[in-house]
């Protein structure tokens, strides 16, 4: 079947993660990002039924299925107004990463634990100095007779206070023959939260949400062999394993948070009356609506493209697709989110109705994990074929 029309056990999953959104909803996200706390309930409720671990291996107690049923448990949660983001981070890339690359020991110690909920991976690849510019990666990895040393620091790196570890990406240490900087070569390791020289300090966001965001320190980092993820020389392989859920991740809950938006904004210009109709009744009104829905659903068909292609193995056409997805769910979301509010008028931006928030929220998707501008550099070298500035 085609991967634009959902399958009756897409749907089914919609109905079901849809009826556990609205047992919690958008004041119960808030209520826990107002007191500090984390989602806690919720993510054991979600693990409980299985919607944490949809995407892992059945033979380490996930369900067996893969990024397109993840994305629509996140999307889904997030148009009920309560989008878990740890589910971007540890079940999809983490969790994907160690299905595809970790040894045997690495599945049976982290797979159970990050499907059922159990456990969670937080991952860190973004630094001060390099931006989106990964060719820049400081943080270095160096044999140390059968174990590894890290050193660097990483930055904005969600949830790192509630996760049991954090996925780093660092690059060995390959020296130039011809005295040129070394070459890049991306590698992935296991650093447990309590690792000795591995620091974090909280980084204060306008963002008002449970999942923290942090600046951490690797110093002199000691690890042992076994936290080295896959094959050392398979580093990007391994990176865009990760980054390409990632992104699929990023689109879903842009959509979700976009269509919670969207369904206030049409509760109310059904209701609200200022003349003889509903405002609704106007154009000026109705029709920047039905542009935004359009929009939304724009971006999930190529979310699930994106998506399909990943789980069909086809990384190459999955990384295209999975970027055009996150740009679309991007622009899609904020579009969505102002124009809500607008709808709303004063109301919009009063916390009874919670959407002002999402002002600032809806910019996380056109930022992160990659901001739209490179997005549009990849697709104008890669798709189109044209050259580089850079």
């Amino acid at each position: 079947m085609s991967s634009t029309i959902e399958s009756a056990e897409h749907k089914a999953l919609r109905t079901a993660v849809a009826a556990l959104g609205q047992r919690y909803g958008r004041e119960y996200l808030a209520r826990v990002a107002r007191e500090g706390g984390h989602p806690e309930e919720l993510w054991a409720d979600a693990a409980k039924l299985g919607y944490l671990g949809v995407n892992l291996p059945e033979e380490y107690g996930g369900g067996g299925g893969g990024i397109a049923e993840l994305a629509i448990v996140l999307e889904e949660l997030g148009a009920a107004g309560c989008p878990l983001l740890m589910m971007v981070v540890s079940p999809a890339i983490c969790g994907t990463v160690i299905a595809r690359f970790g040894t045997d020991e690495q599945k049976r110690t982290w797979l159970p634990g990050l499907a059922d909920g159990s456990l969670t991976m937080a991952f860190g690849i973004t630094e001060p100095d390099a931006g989106s510019n990964s060719h820049r990666i400081t943080t270095t990895a160096r044999r140390d007779g059968d174990g590894w040393i890290l050193t660097g620091r990483k930055v904005f790196i969600s949830g790192v206070d509630i996760a049991d570890a954090t996925l780093i990406v660092g690059r060995t240490e390959t020296a130039s023959s011809s005295g040129a900087a070394p070459a890049l070569k991306p590698c992935l390791f296991i650093v447990p939260r309590d690792t000795p020289g591995f620091g974090r300090s909280v980084i204060d966001m306008e963002l008002q949400a449970a999942e923290k965001q942090f600046e951490l320190t690797l110093d002199e980092v000691r690890l042992p062999s076994s936290a080295l993820v896959g094959d050392e020389d398979a580093g990007l392989l391994q990176l865009f394993a990760g980054l390409n859920p990632e992104r699929i991740m990023t689109a879903a809950f842009a959509i979700g948070m976009g269509r919670y938006a969207l369904a206030r904004a049409v509760e109310y210009a059904k209701t609200r009356q200022v003349w003889k109709e509903p405002i609704g009744a106007h154009q000026a009104v109705a029709h920047p609506l039905a542009q935004a829905h359009i929009e939304l659903e724009l971006a999930r068909l190529m979310t699930q493209k994106a998506a399909a292609l990943y789980d069909a193995g086809d990384d190459m056409g999955a990384g295209e697709a999975a970027n055009m997805a996150k740009y679309a769910a991007g622009e899609a979301c904020v579009r969505a989110v102002d124009q809500s509010v607008h709808t709303l008028g004063g109301n919009g931006l009063t916390r009874e109705y919670g959407l002002g928030s999402l002002i600032t929220a809806s910019r996380v998707a056109r930022i992160a994990p990659v901001s739209r501008e490179m997005i549009l550099n990849f697709v104008s070298h890669q798709t189109l074929g044209l050259p580089k500035s850079y």
